[in-house]
C-alpha cells in the first residue's frame, strides 16, 4: 500500500540506524578486513623494497652470509650490477602490478555482477596469497632468483587482487543504503589505510629475519582471511529475509533524495512517482547492465578520470613513500615504515569527516574541491620538510588528510551513488560494474605514475617528483 511522501520521508541519520542490524555490522567488518588483509600484501612490498634492492646486488652483506651459504650461491641472486638498476625494475613491478591490476578491474566488475560475489572475493584472496608467499618467500627459501618470473607472479597478482575492490564496494552498496552514505563508506573505506598500517606493522615485526617473513606471514593471514569471507560473508539482505535496497517503502525514498545531489541540482520532489517505479520493478529484478552501458551513466567518466590523477598521487606516496624516507633522510627501513604509518592515519580521518561533511550538504564534489586544493599547499610543505621525524609526521598527516580522504570518497561512497543513480533504477547489478571501471581507469593513472615518478626522481630528484604530484 502506497504510503504519503511526507511520511515516508526520513532523515538521513535515522534511517540509517533504523535499518541497521546485526548483519551490517557482521557485513561492514568482514568487507573492511577482507580488503585491508589484500592492501597489507601490497604494503609489505614497498615496505621491504630496500632489503630486496639489497639483497639483489652486489653491495648487500648479510652477517649470516660467511656462515651459512658459499660465496658462489650468494652472488647467484646478484640479478642486477647496482641498486640504481635493482630500484628501476622494482619500480618496473609496480607499474607492471598496477597495470594488470587495472586490467583486472574492468573484467572483475563485470564478473562480480554476474556470478556471487562472496565466490569471487574468496577466490581471489586465497589464490593472491598463493602468489605472493610464491614470490617472496618461495623464492627466496629456494635460492631462484628471475626476473622474468618475477614478473609473471605479479601479473597475476595484480588480477587476482582485482578482484577485492569491485566486490567489497558492491556488497556493501547492498547493504547500506544512500542514507549516511558518505559517513558509512568514509569510515569504511579506511579499510585501505588500515591495511597499509598492518602491513608496515608486521613487515617491521619479522623485517629483521628476512624479507620472506614478511611475505611469509601477510600471505597467512590474508588466505585464512578469505577461508573465513567464503564462510561468514553475506552479499545481500535478501539471503536472511530482509528487503533489499530500494524494495522497501521507506528506503526507497531516502535512497532518492540523497542520489540527487550527487548527479544534480534538482529539488523537485519524484517521491510519488519514484515510488510506484519501485513498487512495480520489485517483481521483475534487472538484468546485469554491459560495460559500455555503465560508461554512459552519468558521472561515471569525469570521475573515473578524475581518480586517475588523484590515485596517482595517492598510491605514488603507497608505493615510494619508505623508500623516500630512507633514502632522502638516511633513516633506517624500519623507521621508515613505521613512520609512513602517518599517511594512512591522516587518510583514515579524511574519509571519514569529509564524507560525514559530504552527507549534511548533500553534494560531494565541492567538499572534494576543497579538499584537493589545501591538498596542494600541504604536498608543498611536505617536499620541503626538515630531517624531524615529528615535523614529517604530522605534515604527512596532514597531506593523507586532504589527498586520502577524497580518494576513499571517490573510490567507495561516490562509487555506490554512481551504480544506483535512477537510470538504473536501484539495480545491484550495476555496482561491481561501475566500481570496476571507476578504480580501473583510476588504476591505469597510478600505473603510469610508477613510472613517472622513478625516471622523474632519476633525473630530476625528488623536489620536481612533488611538482609533478602538485600538477596532478
Amino acid at each position: 500500500m502506497a504510503v504519503p511522501g511526507s511520511l515516508r520521508r526520513q532523515p538521513s541519520n535515522r534511517g540509517l540506524v533504523s535499518h541497521c542490524t546485526h548483519h551490517h555490522i557482521v557485513v561492514f567488518l568482514l568487507t573492511f578486513f577482507s580488503y585491508s588483509l589484500l592492501h597489507a600484501s601490497r604494503k609489505t612490498f614497498s615496505n621491504v623494497k630496500v632489503s630486496i634492492s639489497s639483497q639483489w646486488t652486489p653491495s648487500c652483506q648479510n652477517s649470516t652470509a660467511p656462515e651459512l651459504r658459499p660465496y658462489e650461491l650468494w652472488n647467484s641472486s646478484h640479478l642486477f650490477p647496482n641498486k640504481e638498476e635493482a630500484t628501476l625494475f622494482l619500480g618496473t613491478l609496480d607499474t607492471i602490478f598496477l597495470f594488470s591490476y587495472a586490467v583486472g578491474l574492468f573484467v572483475s566488475g563485470i564478473v562480480g555482477d554476474r556470478l556471487n560475489l562472496r565466490w569471487v572475493l574468496s577466490f581471489g584472496m586465497c589464490s593472491s596469497a598463493l602468489v605472493v608467499f610464491s614470490f617472496g618467500t618461495l623464492t627466496e627459501w629456494l635460492h631462484f632468483y628471475n626476473k622474468w618470473f618475477y614478473c609473471c607472479l605479479w601479473v597475476v597478482n595484480g588480477l587476482l587482487q582485482s578482484t577485492g575492490w569491485p566486490c567489497v564496494v558492491a556488497v556493501m552498496g547492498n547493504w547500506f543504503g544512500k542514507a549516511g552514505r558518505g559517513f558509512v563508506f568514509g569510515l569504511w573505506s579506511a579499510c585501505a589505510s588500515v591495511g597499509n598500517i598492518l602491513g608496515a606493522f608486521l613487515a617491521s615485526c619479522v623485517l629483521k629475519y628476512g624479507y620472506e617473513y614478511a611475505f611469509l606471514v601477510t600471505a597467512s593471514v590474508q588466505f585464512a582471511g578469505g577461508v573465513i569471507v567464503f564462510f561468514g560473508l553475506l552479499t545481500s539482505p535478501k539471503e536472511v529475509g530482509l528487503p533489499e535496497l530500494g524494495a522497501d517503502e521507506d528506503e526507497g525514498s531516502v535512497e532518492e533524495d540523497a542520489n540527487r545531489p550527487l548527479m544534480g541540482d534538482d529539488d523537485i520532489d519524484d517521491d510519488d512517482r519514484n515510488y510506484s517505479i519501485q513498487a512495480t520493478d520489485n517483481d521483475s529484478q534487472p538484468k546485469a547492465i554491459g560495460f559500455f552501458q555503465a560508461c554512459c551513466l552519468p558521472g561515471v567518466v569525469l570521475y573515473s578520470l578524475a581518480y586517475a590523477c588523484l590515485k596517482l598521487v595517492n598510491y605514488s606516496f603507497f608505493f615510494w613513500l619508505p623508500f623516500y624516507l630512507s633514502n632522502n633522510f638516511g633513516w633506517k627501513e624500519a623507521e621508515a615504515d613505521q613512520l609512513s604509518i602517518w599517511y594512512d592515519v591522516g587518510g583514515i580521518i579524511g574519509g571519514t569527516i569529509q564524507g560525514l561533511i559530504s552527507d549534511v550538504l548533500q553534494k560531494r564534489a565541492p567538499v572534494l574541491a576543497v579538499s584537493l586544493l589545501f591538498a596542494v599547499g600541504s604536498l608543498f610543505g611536505y617536499s620541503r620538510s626538515p630531517n624531524s621525524k615529528p615535523i614529517n609526521a604530522v605534515i604527512m598527516a596532514i597531506t593523507g588528510f586532504f589527498i586520502g580522504g577524497p580518494s576513499n570518497m571517490i573510490s567507495s561512497a561516490i562509487s555506490a551513488d554512481l551504480g544506483r543513480q535512477d537510470v538504473v533504477k536501484g539495480n545491484s547489478e550495476a555496482l561491481a560494474t561501475v566500481t570496476g571501471i571507476v578504480d580501473g581507469t583510476g588504476s591505469i593513472g597510478a600505473a603510469v605514475g610508477q613510472y613517472l615518478v622513478s625516471l622523474i626522481q632519476e633525473n630530476l630528484k625528488w623536489m620536481w617528483v612533488f611538482y609533478f604530484f602538485i600538477l596532478m
